[in-house]
């Protein structure tokens, strides 16, 4: 178990950062040094584990989609969700400003360590970065669209989600409040999981669909990427990672809000320096939690490299 432990606190990391709009779960996978063997676990998953299974067994099956791996991930990612849920969404209501501080250390540090791992910068990479960070950026300043139950548009919301959802510096949540889809696609599973109504247990079974399909199709292409063009690659992840910035900068005021259920999304924000900022800044706490921030990445960076070693 205790070989398994690593694993699993990475995940929960992952389950954290996923519950947080603006931060996303592939930040901490590269930070944590699983980021290439994630992408190519879920590759791995596809039509060929039939034969896997008609040939080897399920013992066959089970290595050949890497389960153990996959297994301890998951158990940590729902472990970490639950924390999110209850312990960081309570944080968000009550010390926002601190609790941003904090990852934005941890998204600075991340560019920097994203960064770091290129073995030259070239021209080309340099111009990925900028593209990626105006790119980024871009996506934290849209206006959301409105949302459609027609089922085509489900499945490419949920499709077009999860594959923001692996990459590090964008988020999925964020992504569905963007396309006018947070909303209905959380009222329809509350719906569907409750009252078992067929209309939105058919709305939620595509939109795992798309979910599926998008997962399985970008890790594919972005392994593919990392295979043949890795500089390239991590070039522009540098620069989501600082694109999305703008989204997570400490001092903030809601400009557009939305109600989902009994809370209030914010979908749109102004940026303020501390001195203009309404309510309390907290400067001198926002900068020793963005140390702290900082300061997380190497310690996750450390706990990954030492599984590398052992491994």
């Amino acid at each position: 178990m205790n070989n398994h432990l690593p694993n699993i606190f990475k995940g929960a990391a992952m389950g954290i950062a996923e519950v947080i709009p603006g931060v996303s779960g592939g930040t901490i996978a590269f930070i944590t040094g699983i980021y290439e063997k994630l992408l190519n676990t879920i590759k791995a998953i596809g039509p060929g584990l039939i034969t896997t299974f008609k040939n080897d067994g399920f013992q066959g099956l089970w290595n050949e989609m890497n389960g153990t791996f996959l297994a301890t991930l998951l158990v940590g990612m729902c472990c970490g969700i639950l924390v999110g849920i209850f312990g960081i969404t309570y944080l968000l209501d009550n010390y926002p400003v601190l609790v941003w501080a904090f990852f934005f250390g941890l998204i600075i540090a991340s560019a920097i360590y994203i960064g770091k791992q290129l073995t030259k910068w070239s021209v080309v990479e340099i111009i990925l970065l900028v593209l990626g960070a105006v790119v980024a950026y871009g996506i934290t300043v849209l206006a959301p669209a409105e949302g459609s139950t027609s089922l085509p548009f489900v499945f490419i919301s949920g499709a077009i989600a999860i594959s923001a959802l692996i990459l590090p510096g964008i988020s999925g949540s964020f992504i569905l409040l963007l396309m006018g889809m947070y909303s209905i696609i959380l009222s329809t599973g509350r719906n569907a999981l409750t009252t078992f109504d067929t209309s939105s247990l058919v709305l939620l079974i595509v939109f795992a669909l798309g979910c599926l399909t998008g997962l399985l199709t970008f890790a594919r292409v972005l392994s593919w990427t990392f295979k043949n063009y890795k500089n390239q690659t991590l070039a522009i992840l540098t620069g989501f990672m600082l694109g999305s910035l703008n989204k997570i900068w400490p001092w903030r005021i809601p400009d557009q809000t939305i109600n989902v259920g009994d809370k209030v999304k914010v979908l749109t924000e102004t940026n303020l320096l501390p001195g203009d900022f309404p309510g309390e800044p907290y400067v001198l706490g926002v900068v020793v939690l963005m140390i702290v921030g900082f300061a997380a990445v190497f310690v996750l960076e450390r706990i990954g490299s030492s599984e590398e070693e052992i491994a």
